[in-house]
């Protein structure tokens, strides 16, 4: 299926400065795209492009075949996108936010407790996140991850803030995620401790 997910000569220009021109990439399902480069080269404006949450100066991204901006609110229905800011209610416990984000992806009921505790948060699952350190509640994030039966993920930095532990059990499940036909986009800089056979690179350079 290689129309799954593309971009055709994107370019994106924030504050007079040109992050990047004429990219082009492509993406198929069970495949794991890694974008890399130095600080302010532009992998944020990238992933947030990819995501439909901007939209670039030139080109296009078309997802099965089709403009991204003809079909924004389909397209969010099959994307799972974290980005820096953890996503989380900061006032609820992490309980509540997992029975929210099975509300919102109209999932049925499971144990949220048990994943709580496969994620290191047991005992913590009643307490505010926004008493949570950044690491438990970045783990509170991910869990969306264990959530969702999105097929792209579009993740910006998701080993920030967590241990090795930590780190290890979300590459085990990025290897489920694209066993099963799914496809994901990271920005990291650190390098991936797992081997993924599909592993694409995509290096943005800095631009002056």
């Amino acid at each position: 299926m290689t129309d799954f997910f593309c971009a055709r000569g994107l370019s994106c220009i924030r504050q007079d400065r040109v992050l990047f021109q004429g990219l082009d990439l492509e993406l198929v399902p069970g495949q794991l795209l890694q974008v890399q480069g130095k600080n302010g080269a532009g992998k944020s404006s990238l992933l947030r492009l990819l995501a439909g949450l901007s939209t670039p100066d030139d080109g296009e991204i078309l997802f099965r075949g089709q403009p991204l901006s003809q079909q924004l609110d389909e397209f969010a229905t099959s994307l799972c996108y974290i980005g820096h800011q953890s996503g989380i209610h900061e006032h609820l416990t992490a309980l509540e936010n997992l029975a929210f984000w099975r509300a919102a992806y109209e999932l049925p009921y499971q144990d949220n407790l048990s994943l709580l505790g496969e994620l290191g948060l047991a005992g913590l699952e009643d307490v505010p996140c926004r008493m949570l350190s950044a690491g438990q509640q970045r783990r509170v994030s991910l869990a969306r991850l264990w959530l969702t039966q999105a097929p792209l993920w579009i993740l910006d930095e998701p080993f920030t803030a967590l241990d090795q532990h930590s780190i290890a059990r979300l590459q085990q499940r990025f290897h489920q995620q694209l066993a099963a036909g799914g496809a994901i986009i990271v920005t990291t800089h650190q390098p991936l401790s797992v081997d993924f056979p599909s592993l694409k690179t995509l290096e943005l350079a800095y631009r002056w």
